[in-house]
């Protein structure tokens, strides 16, 4: 098999992508009303502790990727199983994020246009690209995130210049209690999107220095969240609390607002090209997760699954819901405590603990047979 290898530029990039994928596209903690920023602010520091234990996880054996790990905990046999449910885990949710991006062009760019078609399109591109391998992914971030800064740049100077932020929006802070605060951050934020993060469980063993890895990845999951925060702050303020919630694409109906001098106008542009940037990079890293499961499984190369694999997403996201209100409620409540926090945070939790209890034993076996 051929050895990959991605850049921490890449790397870098697509932790942001993948971080701002779906939840920008949807808004998070937007439940919490006009403190929905503040969800993001403690969901930011929650992420970068997530962060740090998956790269801790990883660190602690350097190369092996979470199907590898759990063989070493356990056997093969253990961990094909573990595979078959990370592998159908990874391949769920990216249907589901790809039915994100189905919704999002026939809702804003092309509403005659069949959503199967729409969803098929992408999913080719995005089989294409693992076919050519991870390294080319890399490169997709890479050559195209300048762009998404620079837009999401301009989207917040052109909320402001167009006068459309309302601050009384956000205010008072704090007004129904810290509760429902809690309760939006808790485990929602923390599952979606940081939890999600466990995909990349795939992929560190793939990074050129992983001396540097964690340093790099913490300030790209900080600076997703800065994104984050800020959008969902302008979407509160410009929108208001009541009409961000009823939103389908809160950041889209707000960019619609713009209007400049009468001649600045219709700049959502900017955001769908965000959002589908994000949606092919969480996608495809999750794509990737489940076909490095099947590659484990069969041993055979993951890329002479790409295409197939990538058609019966396309297919699973079409039929894994009625319509895009089931699929929110779908994805943003029911799969949360049967899918989200066991695959996320349990299992991988005692994984740590088991890895950590063997080389333990290891050491003290090899610190005996030293004294002997």
């Amino acid at each position: 098999m051929l050895t990959e290898k991605l850049s921490l530029t890449q790397i870098f990039t697509m932790i942001i992508n993948f971080l701002l994928g779906s939840s920008i596209v949807v808004g998070v903690g937007i439940d919490a009303k006009r403190d929905a920023w503040l969800v993001v602010l403690i969901g930011m520091f929650i992420g970068l502790i997530i962060m740090s234990f998956y790269l801790y996880l990883m660190s602690l054996l350097p190369g092996k990727n979470i199907y590898q790990i759990i063989e070493y905990c356990f056997s093969r046999k253990v961990a094909v199983l573990f595979a078959l449910v990370y592998l159908s885990y990874f391949i769920y949710i990216s249907s589901r994020v790809i039915r994100d991006f189905g919704e999002l062009i026939t809702s804003a760019i092309l509403p005659v246009t069949p959503i199967e078609f729409t969803i098929l399109m992408l999913m080719l591109v995005i089989g294409y690209i693992l076919y050519l391998g991870i390294e080319v992914l890399g490169r997709t971030a890479e050559i195209f995130s300048p762009y998404m800064f620079v837009f999401i740049l301009l989207l917040f100077i052109f909320l402001y210049a167009g006068e459309k932020i309302n601050l009384t929006n956000v205010q008072p802070i704090l007004s129904n209690g810290i509760k429902p605060l809690l309760k939006s951050a808790i485990p929602s934020i923390i599952a979606f999107p940081y939890g999600e993060l466990i995909a990349f469980t795939v992929i560190f063993s793939h990074i050129k220095d992983f001396k540097v890895t964690k340093r790099v990845c913490l300030i790209s999951v900080f600076i997703a969240s800065l994104i984050l925060l800020s959008s969902v702050f302008l979407i509160i303020a410009t929108l208001g609390e009541n009409t961000a919630a009823r939103a389908n694409f809160p950041l889209l109906i707000a960019a619609r607002l713009v209007s400049i001098g009468e001649f600045l106008e219709r700049i959502d542009v900017l955001v769908v090209f965000i959002m589908m940037l994000g949606i092919l990079i969480k996608s495809s890293v999750f794509l990737y997760g489940g076909l490095k499961g099947i590659e484990y499984i069969f041993k055979i190369p993951y890329r002479y699954f790409a295409m197939p694999v990538s058609c019966i997403v396309a297919m699973f996201s079409i039929f894994i819901t009625l319509d895009f209100s089931d699929h929110l409620i779908e994805g943003l409540n029911v799969d949360l405590f049967i899918l989200h926090v066991p695959l996320e945070f349990i299992i991988p939790i005692s994984i740590t603990f088991i890895v950590l209890v063997k080389k333990w034993k290891k050491q003290r076996k090899e610190e005996k047979g030293v004294k002997i």
